[in-house]
């Protein structure tokens, strides 16, 4: 934890005989910067945040309510400690300075005693925050790279004895998500390959994500269809899903020697399939519901043949639902048409497109989902 004698406390008042107090009550304590008016105080903060702000009220320009709503609405700020110092001491002025977000408030004139104590409250309080987040953070740090270590390191290199060409991307909105896809090959030279978007974001939506994995990989050496391997991961999580979370799915089987991708899509999006000449199409529909909402999933296997230079785009929704700052989605056909110059292309490329899609449809907007991309491309012979 932070020592008190390392925290920075920014006095911001327009009279020198206030600065003089306090300066001379905490400079012992306490690392010490001043602002004489708002505006100062507010380029003082941005260029070297404090760890508390000690502020007046009445000043000329911004007054103190102001600056502390403007530190209020920046996400930089939103949590700095402030405290009012201030001559104002009837009960209005007061609510005003705690509804525009200040932490405490003092009258002047003030005891030295009581600003010293109230201010090493504040720090100490800031101090264990500050410490519980950094664990946080750290924590969570390493819970995204065992979360991205379940994945396969290199899908590409899982399926080169089956001549099938894979790239895939995966961005959580957050540290950790609940986005994944797995590449495993088959006894028989086939390859199965899934992807997935569990309900939900954080460490739940992990959990559930890295339970699901493990029920899949498990399920893949009992059964031969995508079929049979969804509904015995859905009987495995409604057995045990105290919070009803589910997994929208796509599991399918392809067989590069006689070009077919047998697949099951529960409540999953429809992959994106682009064939030379063609126009992209998205034939692979939902066959069920997602998985681990219904005790007993009803869904069928569904067959796709293809062609040397056919490719699937596989996807979670935080795709075509990724938001721009007009609150406008890509959606599915802002999906399509950013791949039809991609027919034909190895799936590296593909994969790029799509993903170079949502960037360039999104701009400046934060992302508001985690994004998977998962692309089959059948060579050319």
């Amino acid at each position: 934890m932070k020592e008190l004698s390392e925290c920075r406390v920014l006095i911001v008042d327009d009279v020198k005989a206030n600065i003089d107090v306090l300066v001379q009550a905490l400079r012992e304590d306490h690392k010490l910067s001043i602002a004489l008016d708002g505006e100062a105080a507010l380029r003082t903060i941005e260029k070297n945040p404090p760890d508390l702000v000690l502020l007046d009220i009445v000043m000329p320009g911004l007054d103190g309510y102001e600056v502390c709503r403007r530190l209020r609405s920046d996400p930089k700020t939103r949590e700095l400690p402030i405290m009012f110092l201030s001559s104002l001491e009837d009960v209005c002025d007061k609510t005003r300075g705690f509804e525009a977000g200040g932490n405490d408030y003092l009258t002047k004139p003030f005891e030295v005693l009581e600003v010293k104590a109230r201010v090493r409250s504040l720090l100490k309080a800031k101090a264990y925050s500050d410490e519980v987040k950094e664990r946080s953070t750290a924590e969570l740090r390493i819970a995204r790279e065992i979360q991205m270590g379940l994945l396969p390191a290199d899908v590409a290199a899982v399926a080169q004895k089956s001549r099938l060409d894979i790239s895939a991307l995966l961005e959580p909105a957050t540290e950790i998500g609940g986005d994944f896809y797995d590449v495993i090959p088959l006894r028989d030279g086939r390859v199965l390959v899934v992807v997935g978007d569990v309900s939900g974001k954080g460490i739940p939506a992990a959990l559930f994500m890295a339970v699901t994995m493990t029920l899949i990989r498990s399920a893949a050496r009992q059964f031969t269809s995508p079929d049979q391997i969804a509904r015995q991961v859905n009987t495995a999580l409604c057995a045990h899903n105290p919070r009803g979370m589910f997994v929208t799915l796509f599991c399918c089987i392809v067989d590069t020697v006689k070009m077919t991708l047998c697949y099951a899509n529960a409540g999953h999006p429809s992959p994106v399939l682009l064939r030379p000449g063609e126009a992209p199409s998205l034939p692979f529909d939902s066959t069920s519901t997602p998985v681990g909402v219904f005790d007993i999933l009803d869904t069928e296997a569904g067959w796709e043949d293809f062609r040397p230079g056919d490719g699937v785009v596989i996807y979670t929704d935080g795709v075509t639902e990724a938001f721009n700052d007009t609150g406008a989605l890509l959606t599915g056909k802002g999906l399509i048409a950013s791949l039809v110059a991609a027919a034909g292309k190895n799936s590296s490329a593909i994969t790029l497109c799509a993903s170079n899609a949502v960037r360039q449809h999104v701009g400046s907007h934060p992302q508001s989902d985690d994004i998977t991309i998962l692309t089959l491309a059948f060579p050319l012979k």
